[in-house]
């Protein structure tokens, strides 16, 4: 349970995985090469409401991602698919992902549970979002509204950690960029001084050295992957806190 409860804070905490992110790790390491043959399917898993060690991540209509670790606290609207991960196994956790239907059970109490792929998740969120833009859109155009304001560039300043090959890290320093703000992108495969600068951070805020990249620096608030929403959250934090 007390591991269940670190990676939650990992999730949860710091708008974790409310985020797309990359399958490789904080610490350099990666996942099998694409040159070794890999399977498209994982373990049968079977789930029930009484499942224990589980972290249940939700997509809401605005493309956000939620973590919880009940079933019951999943909107019945939000049901048809969850992300499923046991929090005392692998298999799960790293290029396929377990996708549950928990709008109906089988007739022995489980929940139907498929294979994804990570990026076919990752999407998921990335589709909603881009609908939701799509919609706001012409509304903000046709009544005149002015852009939201820029944050100064000195005002708050960003560090995302990352990787060259990592789309959710290039999005998260262009979406940063774009609302004016001093982001630095910082490559921890190819800079020694950035992975061992990004773990000195991650030991301080008591955080897992696996967590999946982007890992974003708002002025000492660490984010776990590319969320918008959570990350114009912290730099309003940030920007409050430099006012102060």
């Amino acid at each position: 349970m007390r591991r269940s409860r670190v990676i939650l804070l990992v999730v949860v905490g710091i708008s974790l995985f409310a985020s797309a992110g990359c399958g490789r790790h904080a610490n350099g390491d990666s996942e099998p090469s694409a040159s070794t043959p890999q399977s498209n399917e994982l373990p049968p898993l079977e789930l029930k409401d009484n499942t224990p060690d589980l972290l249940l991540t939700w997509v809401d209509t605005k493309g956000d991602f939620h973590v919880v670790q009940k079933i019951a606290d999943i909107p019945e609207s939000a049901r048809e698919r969850v992300r499923v991960v046991r929090t005392t196994q692998v298999a799960g956790t790293g290029r396929l992902l377990y996708v549950a239907d928990l709008r109906k059970k089988t007739a022995a109490g489980t929940y139907p549970v498929s294979t994804i792929t990570r990026a076919e998740w990752d999407e998921i969120g990335a589709q909603r979002r881009k609908k939701r833009l799509e919609a706001l859109a012409p509304s903000a155009s046709a009544s005149g509204q002015a852009a939201p304001p820029k944050i100064k560039p000195d005002d708050v300043e960003v560090v995302v950690y990352g990787a060259s090959w990592c789309k959710p890290c290039h999005d998260a320093e262009r979406y940063l960029k774009r609302r004016g703000v001093n982001v630095k992108l910082k490559d921890i495969e190819q800079d020694n001084l950035a992975r061992a600068e990004l773990q000195h951070k991650l030991k301080l805020a008591n955080l897992p050295s696996t967590a999946q990249i982007p890992i974003i620096d708002v002025a000492g608030q660490l984010l776990v992957g590319f969320s918008p929403s959570a990350l114009d959250r912290a730099l309003r934090t940030a920007e409050t806190t430099e006012t102060l």
